[in-house]
């Protein structure tokens, strides 16, 4: 019965990132249609490389942005946005993921493959935008290209950056916390949009079963915290 009920036992859907900031808290889930870049951040959050690292460059009605490792230690006035691991993410780039309000992207910088950054992202904040002002964008700065029936709902709804959408890769969003980003973009910055005073985060990945009672109680369900669950759970990696 034991091996029969090991077999059968539920992995979750997503993963979850669980993110604490100066400024608030957010639950991030991350997306599957993007597994370069959830295993990356998965991998690097498990080994502890956020914790203490600085949104380093935010803009109002845009995003916020961190996971430069030169930002643990800098000084005031130190330029940031340059550093990370000696390695690129490929591009996963989908017509779906888009850049509503809420969701996490990878930065980059011009390369012509638009590879990814192994460790900067930006939340977004973007703005809500009026059906003429999406006309408007797809006249002059998405040179004529024409918007999804998806996009223009999307973005005269929630919100978010469209012109990003097709160059930059989109690999999660938050599930709740999206204030945090209010709060965070509305702070007064430098000449390079970097906040005066610093905002540090520190990142935790949920286990197997924080994440499978977490998907439990979207259901409607009340989270697994019996013995049996427990003891079940010694047969398995924290993680997964």
């Amino acid at each position: 019965m034991l091996l029969v009920t090991l077999a059968w036992a539920k992995t979750p859907k997503y993963h979850y990132v669980s993110i604490k900031t100066d400024n608030g808290d957010c639950l991030l889930r991350l997306y599957n249609e993007t597994p370069k870049h959830r295993d990356n951040f998965v991998k690097l959050v498990k080994e502890g490389y956020y914790e203490g690292l600085m949104f380093h460059r935010v803009i109002h009605n845009f995003m916020v942005q961190g996971g430069d490792p030169n930002s643990r230690y800098a000084a005031q006035k130190q330029p940031l946005g340059e550093g990370g691991p000696d390695y690129k993410i490929p591009a996963e780039i989908q017509e779906g993921l888009i850049h509503k309000k809420g969701t996490i992207g990878a930065a980059r910088d011009d390369n012509p493959a638009k590879q990814s950054s192994a460790s900067q992202f930006y939340l977004v904040q973007g703005r809500i935008f009026t059906s003429a002002a999406l006309d408007s964008l797809e006249q002059f700065r998405l040179k004529g290209k024409k918007l999804t029936a998806q996009q223009r709902e999307v973005y005269q709804t929630i919100g978010g950056a469209p012109h990003l959408d097709g160059n930059y890769t989109v690999f999660g969003e938050l599930l709740n916390g999206v204030e945090t980003i209010d709060k965070i973009a509305v702070v007064e910055t430098d000449e390079r949009d970097r906040p005066l005073e610093d905002i540090r985060m520190s990142m935790k990945l949920l286990t197997r079963r924080e994440a499978l009672n977490l998907e439990r109680e979207m259901e409607g369900l009340p989270p697994k915290t019996g013995f049996l669950t427990k003891v079940l759970d010694i047969f398995y990696s924290r993680y997964y």
